[in-house]
């Protein structure tokens, strides 16, 4: 005969084994095509060339090619079909990565890097990530600095997170100049 502990274990465990497979069952009906409104047709797949092209005619430059998408997109890209044109713009200052984007029903967004121009390559070597650096606040008739460390590479006017110490929180900083970077204050 089972002590009490033991059924009450074996109830729990039946009673998780079924709550699993509920959701498992559950997440595979969602997972299931559904067919949008005047869109694609249900399970259809964009092709990555079409990613390939909307980042060339963003760019102005092939594949490989400096200002151009440095490799083309992963053939193995699954992404829903969009019934709209694809939405790119840059993602961050460096203009180093394109953000494809699709809006509708089944929308998704990836980030295709670029090349980098002749000369723009040197520009996003002003700070690199783990570079010591002069953290100055500056304000209305004051300035405090301190020693800091960049979080992350950037060019003069970028924007990057910077920190005060090992356990300090993030602060956002615009580099002025290689080793310095300013916190407008107020």
């Amino acid at each position: 005969m089972m002590k009490d502990s033991s059924r009450k274990t074996a109830r729990r465990i039946a009673s998780v084994r079924w709550r699993t497979s509920l959701a498992i069952g559950a997440l595979w009906c969602l997972s299931l095509p559904v067919a949008a409104a005047g869109g694609a047709p249900a399970g259809s797949h964009i092709d990555p060339s079409e990613i390939d092209e909307a980042v060339i005619a963003f760019t102005g430059a092939e594949v490989g090619k400096p200002g151009g998408p440095r490799l083309p997109s992963d053939r193995r890209l699954r992404l829903a079909a969009c019934a709209e044109p694809l939405l790119t713009e840059w993602f961050g200052t460096a203009r180093s990565t394109v953000q494809v984007s699709c809006s509708g029903p089944e929308s998704w967004r990836i980030f295709i890097a670029t090349s980098p121009l002749q000369g723009q390559a040197a520009r996003n070597n002003v700070v690199k990530r783990g570079d010591a650096l002069t953290i100055l606040i500056r304000g209305r008739g004051f300035s405090v600095q301190q020693a800091g460390e960049a979080m992350e590479s950037g060019a003069a006017g970028d924007w990057i997170f910077v920190r005060t110490s090992r356990k300090a929180e993030p602060l956002q900083a615009r580099i002025e100049r290689p080793g310095l970077a300013v916190i407008p204050a107020g």
